[in-house]
């Protein structure tokens, strides 16, 4: 059933092969709204790690899972039923999100550990001699030695579980940076070893984008319909959230998304590259989480006064998001967009003074920066002949973008 890359095809949108992967993605979308809801509910510091912490471990099993199906045909019967196997698995270790941290930590972890350790066994067993088992073998050991770390640390529970999950996301996160370097294993060439199919690989991050913003406005929706009475502030605040969800989205497809598709295509290491990119988006969708919580909480409670745990919602998400945009944008063209730095330190000049203040009225002023912040963009951007094009054809040679007139970047040489 191994598919060899000059064979692999996912550009055609529609396919049956995407359409089969796209399936696979109802469970995070379920692994979303568990995560959103969450920290909705353990709006604490403690929550906000343990948040984390529980992203970076949905974030790292749709990492693994769309590389698996990158390298191999998931059109093929062993490759369809590992999956399936997964969506089951996943649909568990999802369900048991929001006890994860108490009764149950264990159930979350052994159902994380069975689908990253369970499937790249599997794929090891079916490859033999090929070229490719080494490196799912290094794979293999990096899953055995965060395994340790996440099973010990749901039986401990407490404060050591908390420690010990930080510690086995950080070993994820990781491995692939270092290429699953182990002794006598030695370590993975991405150039030799991470031959993927960049498009495919691009178009499974930005489904995983669409998802999150997805939740943005299905929390916008649900604290809507929940609402008894709807008042002018409460429709003034539905529609501000709708804004601001709408404002981002437009930072992330206008530009970046196509020219990140176009870049990896053209590079002659996609592994390497396609590795930056899940590192890079793996903050763009947390922050996206985070500001899902933010649109709730405006919607519910718009007259409600602030804490600090609400303004990290409600400004430390968008900066979040905006620079994680800006790093992602300097990856696939060289550049980084005036409007997003601006943005950045607009939103950042809010976190001394909103404690007082309504939420409505904080999130009004927090609109006014990423709506701002984008249509200066498209004007820069989109403004004279080609801006945008120029962008575009930056990503697509590898050449710097200059600060002109048509388009306002920081040139970083």
């Amino acid at each position: 059933f191994f598919n060899k890359m000059e064979n692999l095809d996912f550009r055609f949108s529609g396919s049956a092969k995407a359409v089969k992967i796209t399936a696979l993605t109802l469970i995070y979308v379920f692994s979303v709204t568990q995560l959103s809801h969450y920290l909705l509910h353990n709006l604490t510091w403690e929550g906000l790690l343990k948040e984390t912490i529980l992203w970076f471990a949905v974030w790292m099993l749709w990492q693994h899972t769309i590389w698996v199906t990158n390298w191999f045909n998931p059109d093929t019967r062993p490759i369809r039923i590992l999956l399936f196997i997964s969506m089951l698995v996943g649909l568990v270790m999802a369900a048991a999100i929001p006890y994860a941290f108490t009764y149950r930590g264990l159930i979350f972890a052994v159902c994380y550990v069975l689908i990253q350790a369970g499937r790249t066994l599997y794929i090891i067993g079916v490859l033999g001699d090929h070229h490719l088992a080494a490196n799912f073998k290094r794979i293999m050991g990096w899953f055995c030695i965060s395994a340790v770390f996440w099973i010990t640390g749901a039986i401990l529970q407490g404060e050591w579980q908390i420690l010990l999950w930080i510690i086995a996301a950080i070993c994820d996160y990781t491995a692939p940076m270092h290429g699953f370097a182990l002794p006598r294993l030695g370590r993975s060439d991405s150039s030799k070893e991470w031959t993927i199919e960049g498009h495919h690989l691009v178009e499974r991050c930005q489904l995983f984008v669409i998802i999150a913003f997805g939740e943005t406005l299905l929390m916008t929706g649900a604290s809507l319909s929940e609402v008894e009475e709807w008042t002018p502030l409460v429709i003034i605040s539905a529609v501000i959230s709708f804004i601001g969800s709408l404002a981002m989205w437009w930072v992330y497809f206008d530009v970046s998304s196509e020219a990140g598709s176009r870049k990896i295509q053209e590079v002659k290491d996609p592994g390497k590259l396609g590795l930056i990119y899940n590192a890079i988006h793996i903050v763009l969708v947390g922050a996206l989480i985070i500001c899902a919580v933010g649109d709730e909480l405006i919607v519910a409670h718009p007259e409600q006064e602030m804490r600090a745990e609400v303004v990290f919602v409600l400004i430390i998400g968008p900066i979040v998001y905006i620079l994680a945009n800006s790093i992602y944008k300097y990856v696939t063209c060289r550049m980084l967009p005036l409007s997003h730095i601006i943005a950045v330190i607009a939103l950042a000049l809010l976190l001394p003074w909103p404690y007082h203040i309504s939420l409505l009225t904080l999130d009004h002023q927090l609109q006014v920066v990423p709506a701002a912040h984008q249509q200066h963009a498209l004007h820069l951007v989109k403004g004279g002949n080609g801006g945008c094009d120029l962008v575009k054809a930056a990503a697509l040679f590898g050449a710097d973008v200059q600060l002109d007139d048509r388009l306002h970047a920081v040139h970083l040489g």
